[in-house]
């Protein structure tokens, strides 16, 4: 716990989003300059997100953003990168009980290579680490040669 008087010395970033919600559960979510539609109203909508599919979508999104930061920082060359997250959800209390992901790369990197860049891009980030924090994670890394064969996964639970 940082106290008031030692707060300089630890660094915070702070992220805003604005919402505005209509009767029968069309709202709106800025975030940045991005109007994201959302679903929150009682009756589950299957053409907006909600809060469950937008919660998995920050996951992807920070998964997919240290593939990129990760490519710099150690370096190596991918084509694509594709990310797949599931939630499960228990009703009673209602929260996510577990997440896993599946993230499949088109690499050309020998197995141990690949296992490092995973370990990175599971572990160093603020989305990952607070899921980890609050339900299981865990996921995988699927690394496809550029000519299509597969490389044996390289399975992660987060800790």
């Amino acid at each position: 716990m940082v106290s008031k008087g030692d707060e300089s010395a630890v660094a915070w970033t702070t992220y805003v989003v604005h919402g505005v919600g209509h009767p029968g559960g069309h709202s709106r979510i800025r975030c940045n300059a991005t109007d994201v539609k959302a679903d929150t109203g009682s009756f589950l909508d299957r053409t907006r997100p909600g809060p469950a599919e937008l919660l998995c979508t920050s996951l992807a999104a920070r998964l997919l953003k240290n593939i990129e930061r990760y490519s710099e920082m150690l370096p190596f060359q991918y084509e694509t990168s594709a990310v797949e997250v599931e939630a499960v959800r228990q009703d009673n209390p209602p929260r996510m009980t577990r997440m896993r992901y599946r993230i499949d790369m088109v690499i050309d990197e020998p197995g141990h290579r690949v296992d490092l860049i995973h370990r990175n891009i599971s572990r160093y980030g603020t989305i990952t680490n607070t899921l980890a924090a609050s339900c299981e994670l865990t996921g995988e890394m699927i690394s496809l040669r550029s000519h299509g064969a597969e490389q044996s996964p390289d399975r992660d639970q987060h800790e």
